[in-house]
């Protein structure tokens, strides 16, 4: 036969102690809470180490996985293929194709890609000027339909059709002054995706500088005309440096800058995983910056106009 403790508590005639309380209803949703945030914690650190030995050290666990369960069907099928096959057969497996999608559309990289190029294909500016965007990306979708001007800090030598590219330092004054000349304002449209969280850190062989956004973010306001318009992408969230990968900024760093440099924040997007980009309208953004600002890690698409 059971018998609770509580009962026996009583049948001795000692109190009830608090800590031989049974756990409360009100109880449970802290523990769900403490749970999903250490969860959420230990899948943000799993995707650090592996993003760390897959593109700086060349080890991509994921990939050796799908690799490995690959092999037999690689070896099943090449049976199977030689016994219709008579010529040459060569040997260069693909192990691990079978067990991904067939494209990639849940980076944010896509996503910022795609509603940019969307965004100039509808504004149809006189003269576009994208700053160290993804040429194999954003800047192929953009030359589709139009010309377009690529400055980097790093140089690239292959020429594409559609797009002119030349070497500068965002960070340096100098270098931008020599595109606006002594009138100030080269372009009427300007994006910059992905960027801006990079400069000064040394990462691309950039001078290293603890307010290099700051300068980079005042050389895109010097590159755009009046009434032009900036569209920017970058990480947003509890500010932090992880270097020298990239800056995340609390949301008000960025747009203090910009407003300092007559940019005004226009439209406002932020990417949602599955969902891809969702916009906001300006009723929301003072509760979205703010709540942006306790995340780890959001995307941000920003669009801008020079007053």
């Amino acid at each position: 036969m059971k018998i609770a403790l509580k009962d026996t508590l009583s049948g001795l005639g000692l109190p009830r102690m608090p800590w031989c309380r049974p756990s409360t209803p009100r109880l449970m949703p802290i523990a769900t809470a403490i749970s999903q945030s250490i969860i959420a914690g230990m899948k943000r650190f799993l995707i650090k180490v592996h993003w760390l030995l897959a593109t700086q050290f060349g080890f991509d666990p994921l990939r050796l996985w799908r690799s490995l369960r690959g092999l037999p069907h690689y070896l099943r099928d090449r049976r199977s293929f030689q016994r219709g096959y008579h010529g040459a057969l060569g040997w260069m497996p693909c192990l691990h194709d079978r067990y991904e999608e067939g494209g990639t559309t849940k980076s944010e990289y896509f996503w910022q890609d795609l509603q940019v190029a969307r965004w100039i294909h509808e504004a149809a500016p006189r003269r576009h000027v994208d700053v160290g965007s993804r040429v194999d990306g954003f800047v192929a979708h953009v030359a589709s339909f139009r010309q377009i001007e690529v400055l980097d800090v790093r140089p690239i030598s292959s020429r594409v059709p559609g797009v002119t590219f030349r070497q500068a330092d965002l960070m340096d004054g100098k270098s931008i002054a020599s595109l606006t000349g002594s009138g100030g304002g080269y372009c009427d449209s300007i994006s910059c995706l992905h960027t801006i969280e990079h400069l000064g850190l040394g990462r691309y062989a950039d001078p290293i500088d603890p307010q290099g956004y700051a300068r980079g973010l005042a050389n895109l306001a010097a590159l755009l005309q009046p009434n032009g318009r900036l569209y920017l992408a970058t990480p947003m969230g509890r500010e932090r440096v992880e270097f020298n990968a990239n800056w995340v900024f609390a949301p008000r760093t960025i747009l203090s800058c910009a407003e300092q440099q007559g940019l005004h924040l226009d439209r406002l997007h932020s990417f949602r995983g599955e969902a891809g980009l969702v916009e906001h309208s300006r009723s929301e953004w003072p509760q979205l910056l703010d709540w942006l600002g306790s995340q780890p890690y959001h995307l941000v698409v920003m669009q801008f106009v020079k007053v």
